[in-house]
């Protein structure tokens, strides 16, 4: 980076800045956008202005939305009783994509990370609790990601949510399809233990 000065080392950095973005791919982007058709960069700014502007966090579950509900919240067909519990707005989209889950969504904004500093009360937990007051809703899912954050995440909501007298469940992680089991974890290979299910011939 020292090679580059002024506004071109400044944009690199900032591209570096973002996730999964090293300093050789900040900086194939940034002479992309330098050769890129000024109309394209301009629109890539707008859009850029307006994301910041004009989304939001829906107001009952936490997901983005360009209205004070999402979608998902204002759709009277998904099922009142079914509530997936997820860290990221960006799991929900991975979840609707199976097409498996009718319910609706509670995001969390996040794991718990001692590390990092990341406790419950970082967490929207008390929006969570303050959605099961009224008892419609009767089965839970806890769809944490399968790692230290995820699971002492899903422990604690676990712990705190069983005296309610709900279904809770976790989703099950295990073996991806086409995967060799010699390439598998001792943990991925224990969940697939643990997740085991019957065959019906």
């Amino acid at each position: 980076m020292a090679a580059y000065e002024g506004i071109i080392a400044d944009l690199i950095e900032e591209l570096g800045r973002l996730p999964g973005v090293g300093p050789k791919s900040a900086q194939r982007i940034a002479f992309y956008i330098l050769a890129a058709d000024p109309a394209d960069v301009r629109r890539l700014a707008h859009v850029l202005t307006e994301v910041k502007t004009k989304v939001r966090f829906c107001e009952i579950c936490g997901n983005v939305s360009e209205e004070t509900q999402c979608r998902i919240c204002r759709d009277p067909r998904r099922d009142p009783a079914m509530l997936c519990v997820v860290e990221e707005a960006k799991d929900v989209v991975a979840i609707e994509r199976t097409r498996e889950f009718r319910g609706r969504y509670h995001v969390l904004g996040g794991a718990i990370n001692p590390i990092d500093g990341v406790g419950p009360d970082d967490l929207r937990i008390r929006e969570l609790m303050t959605r099961l007051a009224d008892g419609a809703i009767q089965e839970i899912i806890i769809a944490t990601d399968p790692n230290v954050e995820g699971e002492a995440t899903a422990t604690y909501l676990a712990r705190m949510l069983r005296p309610m007298g709900l279904t809770i469940s976790r989703l099950a992680s295990g073996l991806p399809v086409g995967g060799d089991l010699e390439y598998a974890d001792e943990i991925t290979l224990g969940r697939a233990f643990e997740g085991r299910r019957s065959i019906d011939v």
